[in-house]
């Protein structure tokens, strides 16, 4: 079950982390491990209509870079990393900056609510995850309509 969830997260990253989570018992799993993997597996259907649907006549844009140099100082031979996604051509969603083996580390966590990049790096309610599609300016499809789409485009 585990391997068949590892396959779904390509499309679905919002189960990476639970599903990696669960993989780590595969060799001697419990009850309780099989409970968490049926929790993964009643979130996906409960969430199976849950996503974005992009139509090739729009003007959508999301633009996403990454660049590592894999160990490139020549000193210390450490490697940093870094990424950046912008949605809508010009509205910087999330970023990141790894510089591997740091001796002091800190983080900071800001909370908020309802900002767009949440559709992409978080589990929200169906609530949550309608209006932030509606502030995109796109819709949520039914089942019946996303049939229709599929046949239209087959």
């Amino acid at each position: 079950m585990v391997g068949a969830l590892m396959y779904i997260t390509a499309c679905r990253p919002d189960i990476v982390h639970a599903t990696c989570y669960c993989a780590c018992y595969q060799a001697k799993p419990t009850g309780k491990h099989l409970t968490k993997v049926k929790r993964i597996f009643l979130y996906l259907k409960d969430t199976i209509n849950m996503g974005l649907w992009y139509l090739k006549d729009t003007d959508f844009e999301l633009t996403a870079f990454s660049d590592s140099d894999h160990a490139g100082c020549l000193d210390s031979c450490k490697s940093t990393s870094g990424g950046i996604h912008f949605l809508g051509g010009d509205k910087l969603v999330s970023w990141s900056s790894k510089k591997q083996d740091c001796t002091a580390m800190s983080s900071a966590e800001a909370e908020t609510e309802y900002q767009l990049a949440d559709l992409f790096t978080k589990a929200l309610s169906e609530d949550k995850f309608k209006y932030l599609v509606r502030r995109l300016g796109m819709r949520c499809l039914t089942p019946e309509e996303l049939g229709v789409l599929a046949d239209e485009s087959a």
